[in-house]
């Protein structure tokens, strides 16, 4: 499962006092898993813009802290500035970055507002998609009046806040949580110095577009409507806003973008997009460039799509895919592009902790020869399976890349992209099992001197004794999953290495049989005996199977050879 991971983006009334800056940005780093990305003072606004990624609820309590440091520090009465606000935290916004919903996004961002309106007496509006009505989701409707005009707005009914108090807080203002989608700052490089040919191309993509006039679209006159108001021919790409710029640093100018919504517009279709513009008026696009951080998913969307025009397996690793896009989109082109400090999940990345996936093999191989008790035989039999499927996986990629079997391309593709999610899953079962057992330990290690803390000890073990089963009961059923992909990379891959299936098959049985010793040795001390016999007739029936399918894909492998 991919890890649940939300963006926060609270906007703080201070971008001179850096002291009052820094005891924010303290209180969210006081909180486990969340990682602070940047801090962004402005003097001229006197706001900051804090960024700061982490699991949901880790999120949430790291984002109420800060709202409730800036409380105590920011005094509104005094504030001044250039840029809208309406509190001591305007803004603070949750943005889904992986593995979580949009929905349950909403849900988060409201569970905030309230605990800031219940606990801190904070008057909060949701906007954006955790609005509960339509006239709140823009935030500029939501903001209007500002500090100076809050406390008559809160004497209309129709502005009484989604939670805390409607009465005029002097201090601390109103504060607007939203969830709203990931917005990517992405700038496209051309071989011009023109800012008016980069704001023509900028107009035809962006979706707001350009004025519409009759006769020359540049000097005629302008259409306006039944209202007198201009009427404007919307550009090509949708939740896009755009303008030309010329930058002096790098000579050149550029198509500055705020892409709003990338499951929308995604980065790769904007460069194409701009692309296209660019070389209909005579400009070549020659790269492009990442202002801040990206998520994954769109790293690996992009290189996917590139792959795919020229006919290749996406169902490479992901370092490979990601090298694709930054070439594509010419990410390099300015600066060196960095995936570990570009991309979301790999910036948040703890390295201080080396897991068994990220050991040598023969480092692999010497710490389980060890006197430890882990890795033991769940995790070894994890690696053996996630090398089985890996060959298959192999085979996969050969065979789309294979000369004169060009019409079969996606084909393989498909089944290279089905053993990739499988050898990583069972990489990553590879830590879990030894966390398991680590589990089981520590339960066996709680105390046992009164009759509660006995009880206590008795229903951790049978929890963590569930887990030690359950994980190598999960290694047993994806590596007999993937003895699919091994056959049928067997029977149509390229033939020159259906040996090589024939080991994916071995290894694969070999990762099923040792699992089910596993789940057999757990299921030993698992006081639910119905569970235990469950898991155990189960996985000696997928046993059975994976014979089965093994003695199948060795009758191939030795009819070709």
């Amino acid at each position: 499962m991919t890890q649940q991971l939300v963006e926060c983006v609270p906007n703080f009334s201070e971008g001179k006092d850096l002291s009052v800056i820094k005891s924010i940005t303290d209180r969210i780093e006081s909180v486990d898993g969340v990682t602070l990305l940047d801090v962004d003072p402005g003097k001229a606004t006197n706001r900051t813009v804090v960024t700061f990624v982490g699991p949901p609820v880790a999120a949430v309590e790291a984002a109420f802290r800060a709202v409730a440091q800036a409380s105590e520090l920011i005094d509104m009465s005094n504030h001044v500035g250039e840029h809208p606000r309406f509190g001591a935290t305007d803004v603070c916004p949750l943005v889904p970055v992986s593995g979580i919903t949009m929905e349950e996004t909403v849900e988060y961002a409201r569970q905030l507002a309230r605990r800031l309106g219940d606990e801190l007496g904070i008057t909060v509006y949701c906007y954006e998609n955790a609005a509960f009505t339509e006239r709140r989701r823009n935030l500029a409707d939501v903001r209007a009046g500002e500090y100076e005009g809050l406390e008559q707005k809160l004497r209309d009914p129709q502005w009484r806040p989604d939670f805390g108090p409607a009465e005029f807080n002097r201090r601390s203002g109103a504060t607007a949580v939203g969830a709203r989608d990931f917005l990517v700052a992405y700038n496209v490089n051309l071989n011009t110095t023109s800012t008016r040919r980069a704001n023509a191309i900028a107009f035809d993509v962006r979706e707001k577009g350009r004025v519409k006039r009759k006769g020359d679209p540049l000097t005629g006159e302008v259409v306006r409507g039944k209202a007198g108001e201009p009427v404007w021919t919307p550009g090509s790409l949708k939740c896009v806003k755009a303008i030309g710029w010329f930058i002096e640093e790098y000579g050149i100018a550029q198509i500055s973008m705020n892409l709003t919504n990338i499951n929308v517009t995604p980065v790769h279709v904007a460069f194409d997009e701009v692309r296209d513009k660019a070389r209909a008026r005579g400009v070549r696009v020659t790269g492009s460039e990442l202002v801040g951080l990206i998520p994954l998913q769109a790293m690996l969307d992009a290189g996917k799509y590139f792959l795919r025009k020229q006919q290749r397996s996406t169902g490479i690793p992901d370092h490979e895919i990601i090298k694709i896009a930054v070439k594509s989109l010419g990410l390099d082109e300015l600066t060196a592009f960095n995936p570990r400090e570009k991309i979301i999940e790999y910036a948040i990345l703890d390295r201080s902790a080396r897991k068994l996936v990220d050991l040598s093999v023969t480092e692999f191989v010497e710490r389980t020869a060890s006197e430890s008790a882990t890795p033991g035989g769940g995790s070894v039999a994890a690696a053996v399976g996630a090398m089985g499927v890996a060959l298959g996986t192999m085979i996969a990629n050969l065979s789309s890349h294979k000369r004169g079997w060009d019409a079969r391309w996606q084909e393989f593709s498909d089944w290279a992209e089905r053993g990739k999610v499988l050898h990583n899953e069972l990489l990553r079962l590879i830590d879990e099992d030894t966390e398991a057992f680590n589990k089981v330990m520590d339960a066996f290690g709680l105390p046992r001197e009164t009759r509660a803390e006995q009880e206590q000890r008795e229903r951790a073990i049978e929890e963590a004794t569930k887990g030690a089963i359950d994980v190598p009961f999960r290694i047993l059923e994806k590596a007999h999953e993937s003895m699919a992909i091994i056959k049928a990379m067997a029977e149509t891959g390229n033939p020159a290495s259906v040996s090589d299936a024939g080991v994916g098959a071995l290894c694969a049985l070999l990762a099923v049989r040792g699992a089910l010793l596993n789940v057999r040795i757990n299921a030993r001390d698992l006081a639910d005996k119905e569970l235990a016999r469950e898991r155990i007739e189960r996985g000696s029936q997928i046993e059975q199977q994976a014979l089965a399918l093994e003695r199948e894909i060795l009758k191939v492998v030795d009819s070709k050879m």
